[in-house]
This record gives structure tokens, C-alpha cells and sequence, in this order.
């Protein structure tokens, strides 16, 4: 999907004239960003301005914050390239990276209260288990194992370094 039919789709869910006044942009700006360039608006829309961004900046930070701002996470797709590679490895990093996370909450409630340093510490794992996890799937869905054993190796080196 195109930005500009993004920008239309939302435009269905949202009276654009409550969007051009909360954003302070015309009536007519917002029309026009969800037209093709093609079509003769000659007006790059907000979402190609970030998708700008992150191309020059190769920081996933302006996605992650998109998404965390509208509840989500942000996890890359693998590529998919086959392979062969045994998924016992694989399993048991899914396995203990779920275990890091468990521990980082068990350490922070012990004394029946969390620290913001800690919330961050539970954080910083969920979000690695969120990415390895999603990771495992993609693999296992296109059969992409070698790529499995990369993340693999990731997680068992995060370990080392934590």
C-alpha cells in the first residue's frame, strides 16, 4: 500500500478537517496528501517525510517510536533465504531469552516494588523477546533456517555481554 492510500484510509476513520486543525496545516494540504504525486500534488505527505527519515538516518528508533505510540512494536521481517539448520538451538534461545525476562521481573518485585531503572531493565528484555520471538516465527514460516541460526547466536551473545 502507497502512503498517499494510507493517508486515505485514515481520512475515513477521521474527519480531515479536525486533522488539518489539530496539525495547523489546510483543509486542502490534507487532501492533498492522501492523492498521488503522480496524480499532479506535488505535496510530499508526512509519511514518506519519515520514511525519508529513516532511509537517511537507517534508525529503526523513529519506527520503534511510531509504533510504541500507537501500542505496538516494531520487529524487521527477516529476509527469507532457505537453508538447512537443526531448530533445537533455536528453540532453547526462545526458551532462554523468556527465561531473562522472567528473572529481570523476579529480581524487580522481590521487594514488592519496581524502580523505573527496573520497569526499563523488564522493558529492554520484553522487547528482545518480542523481536527474537517474532524473528523464530518468520524464519519458521519461510523456512529461512539459516537466518534462525543467526538470531540464535545473537541472543547467546546478548547473554555473554548482560
Amino acid at each position: 500500500m502507497e502512503s498517499h492510500e494510507v493517508l486515505r484510509q485514515a481520512l475515513e476513520n477521521a474527519s480531515p478537517k479536525e486533522i488539518a486543525a489539530e496539525i495547523g496545516v489546510s483543509l486542502s494540504l490534507v487532501y492533498k496528501w492522501a492523492q498521488s504525486q503522480d496524480q499532479g500534488s506535488g505535496t510530499v505527505n508526512p509519511l514518506d517525510r519519515v520514511l525519508q527519515i529513516y532511509r537517511v538516518s537507517r534508525d529503526d528508533t523513529v519506527i520503534q517510536w511510531i509504533c510504541r505510540q500507537a501500542g505496538g512494536f516494531f520487529v524487521k521481517n527477516p529476509r527469507a533465504e532457505k537453508g538447512t539448520f537443526d531448530l533445537m538451538p533455536a528453540t532453547q534461545a526462545i526458551v532462554q531469552q523468556f527465561a531473562e525476562m522472567l528473572t529481570a521481573i523476579s529480581k524487580s518485585a522481590a521487594d514488592h516494588t519496581i524502580t523505573d531503572k527496573e520497569a526499563k531493565e523488564i522493558r529492554r528484555e520484553w522487547d528482545e523477546l518480542k523481536r527474537f520471538a517474532e524473528g523464530f516465527v518468520r524464519c519458521c514460516e519461510n523456512g529461512d533456517f539459516d537466518k534462525m541460526e543467526q538470531l540464535s547466536r545473537e541472543v547467546r551473545s546478548h547473554h555473554k555481554e548482560v
